[in-house]
């Protein structure tokens, strides 16, 4: 099994990890995903059966760190 760990420290770590809880805790059948918030940093573990499963997980769980620190600058600039 290929295991795959994203750190993602900064912004919103709580945020981060309440996103992508419910994908988390979706059932895939070649997939678990595992997202804490550790040390300040939201921390995603990732398991896939083969690289095409994994290669989607991260490119998901990349994709909702890219949405929510975009968000995040976005709100920021405006206060």
């Amino acid at each position: 099994m290929l295991t795959a760990v994203i750190r993602a420290e900064g912004c919103s770590p709580g945020v981060i990890v309440s996103s992508i809880g419910p994908e988390s805790a979706r059932e895939i059948s070649r997939t678990e995903t595992e997202s804490s918030e550790e040390d300040g940093a939201a921390v995603i573990r990732i398991r896939a059966s083969d690289v095409s499963s994994m290669r989607a997980a991260l490119n998901s769980c990349m994709e909702c760190i890219r949405v929510i620190e975009d968000i995040h600058n976005l709100t920021e600039a405006r206060i």
